[in-house]
């Protein structure tokens, strides 16, 4: 069996510094950058190189220009620490530390960068086939679709899966609009806010953060659910109205025979030290 101490030892271990060796004169730093929103790869820089070269190393990176870069050096929290503006400067002048940021402005109007083209892929002009030059192919799945729906007019994909699955196919359920503004209201009564819950199907457990009609959501109650983990669809928000407030895809809005209350502890906190692996 598995001790409190073999487990406080990997928690420890997991949790400490990379075995890989760094060198005295080397720095670990984050890289942001003024027109990009990607989150980029932790980097190591020697002190000893200049800022001209770590602006060659960070073109890599970033895409733009060292002639068009701007280089601020902040801290964990994004606060300005100083300006890198001496090329022939040395990076350990400005006294960065395992953690700091370098925040690298792109000054160039041009630039790629500024215009969306390194991480906006709608701009990036795709190859489209048309209709005719499609209907020329052979051994499509179109062909394939209309085919199978001679054969069966209900025919579906997922049911043509199920068939070759060798397992019963169970048509889905036509929804049906609600008109009744108290839809699910008895099953909403026996829920309340602050309640804790279990959503299913999935067996999702959170908390219960609103109870009752919802403005962009389809008629009758609705029950809005603050998740314990990042499972859900928005913020508490539906179509710009905020109902609760919680981190973004840890709320979700369930109707209320999805829901049920009771003694719902984090999935977490089912687990001992001892049964932790």
């Amino acid at each position: 069996m598995i001790s409190g101490a073999d487990i406080q030892a990997l928690k420890d271990y997991v949790k400490g510094p990379s075995s890989q060796n760094q060198a005295e004169t080397t720095v670990r730093l984050q890289v942001t950058h003024s027109n990009l929103k990607a989150h980029f790869m932790e980097i190591r820089l020697d002190l000893q190189m200049t800022v001209a070269a770590v602006k060659q190393k960070l073109m890599s990176h970033t895409g733009s220009s060292p002639g068009s870069m701007q280089l601020q050096l902040q801290d964990e929290m994004g606060r300005l620490l100083g300006q890198m503006s001496d090329n022939d400067r040395m990076l350990g002048f400005y006294s960065p530390y395992d953690g700091c940021v370098i925040h690298v402005i792109d000054t160039d109007v041009s630039s790629k960068s500024a215009s969306g083209w390194l991480e906006d892929t709608s701009k990036v002009q795709k190859y489209v086939m048309s209709d005719e030059d499609y209907a020329k192919r052979e051994n499509t799945y179109k062909q394939f679709k209309m085919m199978k729906q001679k054969e069966d007019p209900e025919w579906t994909a997922e049911k043509e899966l199920c068939q070759r699955k060798g397992i019963p196919y169970q048509a889905p359920k036509q929804s049906t609009k609600i008109e009744d503004d108290d839809y699910m209201e008895v099953e909403a009564a026996t829920l309340h806010c602050g309640n804790r819950c279990e959503v299913n199907p999935g067996g999702k457990r959170g908390l219960i953060r609103h109870v009752g009609r919802c403005q962009g959501l389809p008629k009758g109650y609705w029950v809005g659910v603050q998740y314990d983990e990042p499972v859900g669809k928005n913020d508490g928000t539906i179509k710009g109205v905020q109902h609760f407030e919680c981190l973004p895809n840890y709320g979700g809005f369930v109707r209320p025979d999805a829901v049920t209350a009771g003694e719902f502890p984090p999935l977490d906190d089912l687990f001992s030290d001892e049964d932790e692996i």
